[in-house]
């Protein structure tokens, strides 16, 4: 590995010294960052599609919201990224502080294992024409305004009707996504090696309408039939795009994929037990 490319949460001050440090202990590699990262420590500023091009691995630091970031920045590129947590243990984002220097010799030295996530391709279609199209980590979320009416979305899967649902509005996500909007929605945790996309209707209008987990590779789409303003479509969390009646959302799994790096002393379930207190009283 050359190139080293640091990600790291805005105003977080923890994060420019790690990232100082970092470039101070490997000055054989090149090491670029973020744009706001890069102005804080008054680094080259690199546009963020160079960044991807020339990343060999990716550290993150900050939580899941800044991996997710990271992940987006990278594009269809499979490049391992390290996810430290500045703060808590994050779902996503398993390393200390503490052990971010000796996972990164690790990596360094090739001795690291990857855990390969799946991505949804979506695209938003208006009037027979492909509006926007992006790929995605952790959900794909359609939801109303706070004033906004409950809509109509006709759900179709490979083409076959599921229902319309009469809702505030639709999740679709990854199983990475699964423990986040989806799981308060009353979807199922889904074990992240595991390829599907869970539907979820938001706060549906017939509680029979309840949750599905669908195989990754196929196609769901989800139009919106009611005119009812004030409603979004957003994307991980990160981007949000205005919808209209008769909008289209068609989502499959991407032929992309996100590489995180293990914590060896971590498993998926020791973070359930952690950050959901299973056991606790």
């Amino acid at each position: 590995m050359q190139t080293l490319v640091i990600v790291a949460k805005r105003d977080t001050p923890q994060a420019v010294a790690l990232a100082a440090e970092i470039q101070q202990r490997h000055p054989s590699l090149t090491v670029l960052a973020d744009r706001a990262l890069a102005h804080a420590l008054n680094w080259p500023r690199i546009e963020d599609r160079e960044l991807a091009v020339r990343a060999d691995a990716v550290v993150v630091l900050g939580g899941d919201g800044t991996l997710i970031y990271a992940a987006r920045l990278l594009g269809g590129r499979n490049v391992p990224i390290i996810g430290v947590n500045l703060g808590s243990l994050g779902f996503m984002t398993e390393i200390s502080v503490e052990e971010l220097f000796s996972r990164l010799d690790d990596v360094l030295a090739g001795n690291f294992h990857v855990d390969s996530r799946m991505k949804l391709s979506c695209r938003l279609m208006r009037g027979g024409k492909v509006l926007i199209e992006d790929e995605i980590l952790n959900d794909v979320v359609i939801n109303k305004g706070a004033l906004a009416r409950i809509a109509d979305h006709e759900t179709s899967i490979d083409g076959v009707p599921i229902t319309t649902y009469k809702s505030d509005g639709v999740i679709l996500a990854t199983p990475t996504g699964s423990t986040a909007y989806s799981l308060s929605a009353g979807g199922p945790i889904v074990h992240p090696s595991v390829d599907c996309t869970i539907l979820s209707p938001i706060c549906s209008h017939a509680l029979t309408q309840r949750a599905i987990v669908v195989p990754a590779d196929r196609t769901i789409r989800v139009t919106l039939k009611s005119e009812t303003a004030d409603t979004y479509l957003t994307l991980d969390g990160q981007t949000g795009h205005s919808l209209q009646g008769g909008d289209c959302i068609e989502v499959v799994r991407s032929p992309n994929r996100v590489g995180l790096v293990r914590n060896p002393r971590v498993a998926f379930f020791t973070i359930l037990r952690q950050k959901l207190h299973w056991g606790e009283r």
